[in-house]
């Protein structure tokens, strides 16, 4: 017992002698995995498909309806104004008075502005002076022609008498016919005054400016002190108008239609158009008349198109988008939605258009459209998208479909 005892104490005794086991292996397999773990993120990170710095927008739906009628043709152009003047001066002056403000709505002949008339009243003044003394030495010459007659009757009876000789009624004659002339030549001359005093009165009404129709003041070019002339002077210090003038009723739509889609307008063709303000309005027009000249720098034609009905939101110079439409049943009339789209987002050639749009997670997908005619910008889209749709609007030509995409910074 004794000795199994010992045996058992000398088997847990510790051996200082006898070295632990090396723990060098186990620290170079973890090393070892650590670097296959960091050289798998770097490759990795490195081979990784980058995102391609593009800019996109998104594709539009405007309401339109087609009353019955398809569009043939688009075209953008502009509100303009057949009836439309910058008023001014026919003479050089001052201002002193400016009527007139932007906005104002004037009646045809409403004074507008007036300039400094003082020198004018003074020239007026000299003029109706001059023409009262010339009608006095009418008054003059009148009574010396009386006195001449008076005395050649009487040296007609004196020469009937023998009293007198035949000299002394020729004198007399001679000088009634003398003062006759005199007579008819100062006449001429009050005539001539006359006609003076009138182009003195005008050269003082033209100090008053009147509006040359009924219409609203778009703009305002002068004010009181400054200078004023119907013709530019003075190295730009000299104003030429002081205030344009537009007749509401006259506004009317302007485009320009590729010629080689103008067989596709007609005078009297109905025309829906939609003001760039108001995208969800539809407004009804007709076709005026196509104007008989081509621009040879754009390829374009001119057409002027009349608004079926004025309304108080459609102001002059505004951009508007026309599409000229083409007669169709009763029955086929219907609400649709107007799809359109950058003109810069289209790639491919005329026929075989597509797009890049931008998918789940910037993914991009390449997605054929159909177009409509014309070459009006934003384009009208008849297929292949839908409103709310991202599409890639600028970026490198090689794009392909399926790679990753990101907004470029605005700059």
């Amino acid at each position: 017992m004794a000795s199994d005892l010992k045996e058992k104490l000398d088997a847990l005794k510790i051996d200082r002698g006898q070295e632990p086991p090396s723990s060098g292996a186990g620290l170079k397999i973890g090393f070892g995995v650590l670097v296959v773990v960091v050289a798998a993120t770097a490759a990795w990170w490195m081979l990784r498909p980058r995102a391609v710095l593009v800019r996109t927008t998104t594709v539009e739906a405007a309401a339109a309806d087609s009353g019955g009628a398809s569009s043939v043709l688009n075209a953008s152009g502009y509100v303009t104004a057949r009836r439309q003047a910058t008023v001014s001066s026919r003479v050089t002056g001052k201002v002193v008075e400016v009527l007139v403000e932007e906005g104002m709505k004037v009646e045809k002949d409403q004074i507008l502005a007036r300039l400094d008339a003082s020198q004018a009243r003074q020239a007026l003044a000299l003029s109706e002076a001059q023409l009262e003394a010339t009608r006095r030495l009418i008054d003059e010459i009148d009574a010396r022609l009386h006195e001449a007659v008076i005395r050649k009757a009487r040296v007609h009876d004196l020469v009937a008498g023998g009293v007198s000789s035949k000299a002394d009624l020729d004198a007399v004659e001679a000088e009634v016919k003398v003062l006759e002339a005199q007579l008819a030549t100062q006449r001429q001359r009050v005539l001539a005054s006359e006609r003076e005093v009138d182009i003195q009165r005008q050269f003082v009404e033209d100090t008053i400016i009147r509006a040359p129709f009924a219409g609203v003041a778009i703009s305002k070019n002068a004010q009181p002190g400054e200078i004023i002339s119907p013709m530019s002077a003075g190295g730009g210090f000299t104003r030429t108008g002081i205030c344009t003038v537009v007749d509401m009723s006259s506004l009317e739509i302007e485009v320009d239609v590729n010629e080689a889609y103008i067989q596709r307008v007609e005078p009297l063709q109905k025309v829906q158009a939609t003001l760039d303000a108001y995208r969800d309005w539809a407004i009804p027009a007709t076709v005026i008349t196509t104007i008989p000249a081509a621009d040879r720098q754009k390829a374009t034609v001119t057409v002027r198109i009349a608004f079926d009905k004025l309304d108080p939101r459609i102001l002059p110079d505004m951009g508007i988008k026309v599409a000229f439409l083409a007669a169709a049943a009763p029955a086929e009339a219907k609400s649709v939605r107007v799809v359109r789209l950058g003109r810069a987002a289209l790639r491919g050639p005329q026929g075989d258009e597509f797009v890049f749009v931008v998918g789940p997670r910037d993914k991009l997908e390449r997605r054929a459209v159909k177009v409509g005619a014309g070459g009006e910008d934003p384009v009208e889209v008849v297929a292949g998208l839908t409103a709310g749709e991202r599409v890639v609007l600028e970026g490198p030509v090689d794009l392909v479909a399926g790679a990753i995409v990101a907004e470029r910074k605005k700059e």
